[in-house]
């Protein structure tokens, strides 16, 4: 053979050679990747799938409006000595067929409730009369509820001592008064509420006060509008300094305005939802939202069918979609209201359900099969209770730059009275002090 040959024979073997070692080469290359791309394609789902409930294990769920006292009040009469609320109601002879009993430490449990704002409520027909001492009863009644689980239950009246509740895998349990009825227009009683325990109280409930208009007057077109008085706004005022939240559910639309255009702290709305999605004269206004993001306020989603416009988990998503598209994620809670209304949501019909809903809003399908923007992890934290704390460290950070105010003296005036068209309904031995 030729040198000539020998050469192009020695390149054709090494290029043959070079070939099979790409080849090699793209194979060992091309069947890890294959490999792992099947292996990602099936454990995709698994990595990628998040359950919305997960979040109640790193922040605590926070509801800002449960009535289980008033049923206490209802079904037992305040008696709970012989009462196991760590049972399942459900089978109790009385609280089981009862259509507004949602609540039982088991259920709270499955729910992944981190703190709960329990209501001392009375009806508006004790305004006048014993609101004061009947409010005092439902306190009285909440704290010993609590006091009898310490295992289960802490009692707490700040954001670190909910924080602490969570830590220890309790149950944060606050005090609420829902209705300024139950001060019966005196501050010195409001103040003695806060040193009780009581963290907001709730303006008004469906009945006027004689310094602020409650929401059915919204529907009344004959009714003269007074929103809040001068004397109101140093209930406002007291609140900011005591820090103690002001809770604008239930109020007329004028108050709430005023109250957002007055407070020194953002305010609360316990338990509502949003006015456009279902027009209810006890849902909040666009404007009124708009508000509250300049506030730096929450608003806590209620449940009930009658306010969200339908019996589906889909309505109260419907509402807590809507209001985020308005506020944005920072100003959204939820506020179910169970154990005060008597009927509830499909698929969210207790306490327990809470899960559930994280895990739809975080899938961002509802019930009825369409789909919606998936709510994140982030903004499920927030939903959950990091906003509520944010604008409750708030509150107490103005409590705490007012630590040198006096507390506010001024009385009613008798005048206030007369405008609410009740001059002649209280029950009061001083009323005549107010009149000077």
């Amino acid at each position: 053979m030729s040198c000539l040959a020998k050469v192009m024979a020695y390149k054709k073997t090494l290029t043959m050679g070079v070939l099979i070692l790409l080849a090699v080469l793209a194979v060992a290359i091309a069947v890890p990747i294959a490999t792992n791309s099947d292996t990602d394609n099936s454990l995709a789902p698994q990595v990628n799938q998040f359950f919305g409930r997960t979040v109640l294990d790193e922040v605590p769920l926070i509801d800002g409006h449960n009535d289980l006292p008033w049923n206490l009040y209802n079904y037992e009469r305040n008696q709970i000595n012989k009462f196991e609320l760590n049972a399942d109601l459900k089978a109790h002879p009385v609280w089981g067929p009862a259509t507004n009993s949602h609540t039982d430490i088991p259920r709270l449990q499955a729910g992944k409730v981190g703190a709960q704002f329990w209501v001392a409520y009375v009806g508006c027909n004790n305004q006048y009369k014993d609101a004061v001492e009947r409010t005092l009863e439902q306190i009285d009644v909440i704290k010993r509820m609590v006091r009898k689980y310490p295992q289960y239950m802490r009692y707490v009246t700040s954001t670190e001592g909910i924080m602490e509740a969570f830590r220890e895998g309790k149950i944060g349990s606050l005090i609420a008064v829902e209705g300024g009825h139950s001060m019966d227009s005196r501050l010195a009683v409001l103040r003695m509420f806060y040193e009780l325990g009581v963290r907001y109280m709730t303006l008004t409930h469906s009945c006027n006060t004689p310094w602020a208009d409650a929401s059915p007057i919204d529907d009344q077109p004959e009714a003269t509008l007074r929103n809040v008085t001068g004397w109101g706004r140093n209930v406002l005022w007291e609140m900011n300094r005591l820090g103690m939240l002001i809770d604008v559910s239930h109020v007329s639309h004028g108050v709430m305005v005023e109250v957002l255009e007055h407070t020194k702290a953002p305010v609360i709305f316990s338990h509502s939802s949003s006015y456009s999605v279902f027009n209810h004269h006890r849902n909040v206004r666009d404007d009124v939202l708009k508000q509250l993001v300049q506030n730096n306020g929450i608003i806590m989603v209620n449940f009930y069918p009658g306010f969200v416009g339908g019996r589906s988990i889909d309505n109260v998503i419907e509402h807590l979609n809507y209001i985020k598209s308005v506020t944005g994620p920072n100003h959204i809670g939820l506020g179910g209201d169970f154990d005060g209304v008597t009927a509830v949501p499909d698929d969210l019909d207790d306490v327990s359900k809470y899960p559930d809903l994280f895990d739809m809003l975080a899938e961002g399908v509802y019930k009825n099969g369409t789909t919606f923007a998936p709510w994140t992890r982030e903004e499920l934290r927030k939903l959950a209770g990091e906003n509520l704390l944010r604008v409750f460290r708030d509150v107490e950070g103005v409590r705490d730059s007012m630590v040198d105010v006096e507390p506010y003296e001024d009385l009613i005036p008798y005048q206030d009275f007369v405008d609410a068209g009740v001059a002649e309904q209280p029950c009061m031995s001083d009323l005549d002090i107010h009149k000077q």
